[in-house]
């Protein structure tokens, strides 16, 4: 087997992929204030520019898996760079908000494009003993991405000003796109049909994968603000801040390739349930800190105990999907990221206001019990066999 047509071929192109919408991301968040200011926006455009992002993310999840069920992964990751990169040309040379509002939305659905498709992909060549390795080595360059992307994008603007960062990552993603153009994608593990997506949704196991993900991905961004506001009181400055955020970058960039290993011994659901304990015990104590040393410790365990759900969750949701005889990784996956999307919505929201009611102590007791909730409805279900091809509608 060629370079071309090869197995670790795609797991590069997908990473490189991912890594690439993640920079686009997090160069995104510290510029777009500043160039929205300059375009005459309030602070309440500003919350909605991006939030914006969340609207395209959840819409074209599942339409976008379920269309790579049907015409193959390659042209619609195709499709979905070549989105991104026109989405951060467009936020280079936007000149008016409705224009920022526009490549803020492509950009939502080009990241729903990506993701969903490229684990679709790393899906369809690896079995279930290796999905978990694979994904952790995903998963370990998003790490590093959102290590670096901030700072690179800081750079950028030093030495070019506002347009450069944007115009270096549009390069990026046109790269990317190239890449997959020119891949030929080897033979999948399983056959892939289209399947209705209620077919998939209604699945007892990847519904509880689902809520598995949506409660990782509300607890992991409920912390970030909840955190930083909790430092503010104990004298701590966004320096410091960004210090124990980069150290827990690292952290998961170390970590995930070791869970993505112990997924494949000793399973997925497994790894999930136990990640999901984890970080439920762990949280209670993170909200203890009293000075910087104790949170960053307390932040790092509690960082590292979330990746713990979130790669084998990855893993799982393939592995959920086999074992109930579906072939259609796209629309499980496209679930998965709505999932995510929904947990990075309304967790910082529900976090802020119970924070303010009942401060971040309490916050750790009552959010606990809720993850422990959604770990008792994972352990009680398991995938069930199911018609592989069904005949129904949905």
């Amino acid at each position: 087997m060629s370079v071309r047509n090869s197995r670790a071929t795609a797991v590069a192109f997908v990473t490189f992929a991912t890594f690439t919408d993640i920079v686009a991301y997090s160069i995104a968040v510290p510029v777009l204030p500043d160039l929205s200011r300059r375009l005459g926006a309030s602070a309440t455009t500003i919350g909605l520019l991006f939030s914006s992002f969340g609207i395209t993310l959840l819409t074209v999840s599942i339409p976008s898996g379920a269309l790579s069920d049907r015409v193959g992964r390659r042209t619609p990751l195709v499709v979905g760079l070549l989105a991104l990169a026109a989405a951060t040309l467009l936020f280079a040379f936007s000149n008016s908000l409705a224009l920022l509002f526009s490549a803020r939305l492509v950009q939502g659905a080009a990241d729903a494009v990506t993701w969903v498709v490229g684990f679709a992909l790393i899906a369809d060549l690896y079995g279930a003993q290796e999905r978990g390795r694979v994904t952790g080595i995903v998963m370990s360059g998003t790490s590093f991405a959102f290590m670096i992307g901030p700072s690179l994008g800081g750079w950028l603007y030093e030495i070019g000003g506002m347009r450069l960062p944007f115009i270096a990552v549009c390069v990026m993603a046109l790269v990317s796109a190239g890449t997959f153009a020119w891949f030929q994608i080897p033979p999948a593990q399983a056959p892939r049909e289209p399947v209705p997506i209620f077919a998939v949704v209604r699945e007892p196991a990847i519904a509880s994968c689902t809520a598995a993900v949506v409660a990782a991905s509300a607890t992991i961004s409920m912390l970030e603000p909840i955190l930083a506001l909790h430092l503010a009181t104990l004298g701590i400055g966004p320096a410091r801040t960004g210090v124990l955020f980069g150290v827990a970058a690292v952290a998961t960039m170390t970590v995930n390739p070791v869970y993505g290993r112990l997924a494949d011994r000793f399973g997925a659901r497994r790894m999930t349930i136990i990640g999901l304990v984890v970080s439920a015990c762990l949280l209670p104590l993170t909200a203890r800190a009293w000075n910087f040393e104790s949170a960053l410790w307390l932040y790092l365990v509690q960082a590292t105990g979330v990746a713990l759900v979130i790669t084998p969750s990855l893993a799982y949701m393939g592995e959920a999907t086999s074992e109930a005889g579906l072939g259609s990784f796209g629309v499980a996956y496209g679930l998965y990221n709505m999932a995510w999307g929904v947990g990075l919505l309304g967790g910082p929201a529900l976090g802020g206001f119970l924070y303010e009611r009942i401060g971040f102590a309490r916050l750790g007791l009552v959010w606990a019990p809720v993850v422990i909730l959604v770990t008792m409805a994972l352990v009680r279900v398991r995938s069930r066999p199911v018609e592989a091809r069904l005949d129904t509608s949905g």
